[in-house]
Order: structure tokens, then sequence, then C-alpha cells
């Protein structure tokens, strides 16, 4: 006999040097990078019917889940913002 999922559920799942937190609820999937809110969401219904699978390439197409240069490596130096005002001469 299998428990019914009517709580939301998370664990911590480690994948290539990087912590994610898979989230399962009743309404569907989330994947998120730990310490972070937005991720990959897939709903129960999408993954029925069939349409998971162009939700999922979009959503990956469009790098939710890429770590910032940060994240990557802290000690790596961000290039300068210009800024907006005046040139000194």
């Amino acid at each position: 006999m299998t428990t019914p999922l009517e709580k939301t559920l998370k664990r911590e799942l480690h994948l290539k040097g990087q912590a994610y937190i898979v989230t399962l609820s009743p309404e569907g999937l989330k994947l998120t990078l730990k310490g972070r809110r937005n991720g990959v969401e897939l709903r129960w219904e999408s993954l029925v019917s069939g349409d998971a699978a162009l939700a999922v390439a979009l959503n990956a197409s469009l790098g939710k889940l890429q770590p910032t240069r940060k994240e990557v490596d802290p000690k790596t130096p961000t290039p300068p913002k210009k800024s907006a005002g005046r040139l000194k001469r």
C-alpha cells in the first residue's frame, strides 16, 4: 500500500557539485537551485497529458537552473558596470 501525497515534501539532491531542492506537492514537482526560489516547475496534469516534454524543454532552453557566475566561483571578479553619468575630462 502506498502513502497519499497530501503535504509538500522537500529533499536535497547533489548533481555535478551543485545542490538542488526537489519539492513534491499535490499540485506538482519543482526543482530549484538550493537557496533560490525560481526553478523548473512541472504540474502533474502536464506530466500525465504529455505536455510535460515541451514544458521541460522550454524551461531548460531558458536556463532557469543555470547558476550565476558568483555561485560557480565567488572569487571570479565581475566586470565593472558602465556608468550612465558624465564622462570625466
